[in-house]
This record gives C-alpha cells, structure tokens and sequence, in this order.
C-alpha cells in the first residue's frame, strides 16, 4: 500500500498481514481525497478503526494539521506507530489504543474539534448509526465538519435515518459523507 498524492506521494506503508483487517483500497481512498479536495488542509482529521493508518497518514500527506488515530487492535497500534515514524509524520498524530465509543468522549473531554472523521469499522458491523449518533451528541465536530462512513454497500441502511447524506459506490464499497 503506497500513498496515494501530496508530500509522501508512493511512500509504501506496512500493513497487517491476514485478513483481520480490510485496508481502504487506493481508488477508494483516491475517491475519498477528490471529493474532499481542500477541505483536509489544515484540518483535524480523526481516522477511527485505523488499522494500518493509511487514510489518517494519506490526510497528514496533504496537509492535514493534524491526525488522530483509534484502533483497538493491540497488534496495529506498533504498526501505525511505524507507519508514523516512517513518514515523519509522528509529531503532527496522536495514536490512540482505544474502543472507539470510549476514544470519542475522551477526545471530547480533551478539547480536539474534527473537521473530518472518517470511520472504517468492520463491514457488517451494527454499530455504524451508534457512533454517528455519540459523535453528533458530543462537542467534537467543527460546525462545519463532515463524517465520512467506509462501508459494504450491502450494509448501508442505517443511513436512511440521517439527512445531509451523499454517498458514492466503488463496487462493493461505499463512502457515505454526512454533514451534521
């Protein structure tokens, strides 16, 4: 897996071996970051379920100021510590070894305000509307910041229930971005 564009273009990132994680594919995140386009300079870019950090480490590539990384799999944490200390990016992340629904009170509690979180939670995972609903119920969101949801298409219904919702299909992927 290589960075994709901006200061690290083709860079070659480490990634878990095995399949108990599902790297965000390269068109998928070229995707993500065209619709995104200027609105990741400068900003706070939360990337939950990081895994190996690609698409919090491709944002802090084109220019994010800041990245935060949630993982919960004790193995990835040393890997997205490499991957950080490998693109020198390390002083501009935070690496967090947390559930996500105990990481987003305490980034809450600790002031940090995302202008983009981006969550790639397991494919048939359920949880999906809990943690949208636990973001939008905390003061953690920039007014005019966006949520962006990697998802099997397949798994896409707990959507219906937020407006503002846009979303794009990459084969069997989608990206849904939400604006609170």
């Amino acid at each position: 897996m290589r960075i994709i564009a901006g200061s690290k273009k083709g860079m070659k990132l480490k990634t878990p071996g095995g399949t108990s994680v599902r790297p965000t594919a390269n068109r998928v995140r070229e995707a993500l970051f065209n619709i995104l386009g200027p609105l990741v300079r400068d900003a706070v870019f939360i990337d939950l379920y990081a895994g190996s950090g690609a698409v919090g480490i491709e944002a802090l590539s084109r220019g994010a100021r800041l990245a935060i990384f949630v993982e919960n799999k004790r193995d990835n944490i040393p890997l997205i510590g490499e991957n950080l200390k490998k693109s020198g990016f390390k002083d501009r992340s935070l690496l967090l070894h947390r559930d996500v629904n105990r990481a987003l009170p305490h980034l809450a509690e600790k002031q940090f305000r995302a202008d983009l979180i981006f969550m790639d939670p397991p494919y048939l995972s359920k949880e999906i509307p809990t943690v949208i609903k636990a973001i939008n119920g905390l003061p953690l969101l920039s007014p005019d910041g966006l949520i962006i949801v990697e998802h099997a298409c397949s798994n896409g219904e707990w959507a219906a229930v937020f407006s503002n919702l846009r979303r794009k299909k990459y084969g069997q992927t989608c990206l849904s971005i939400i604006k609170p």
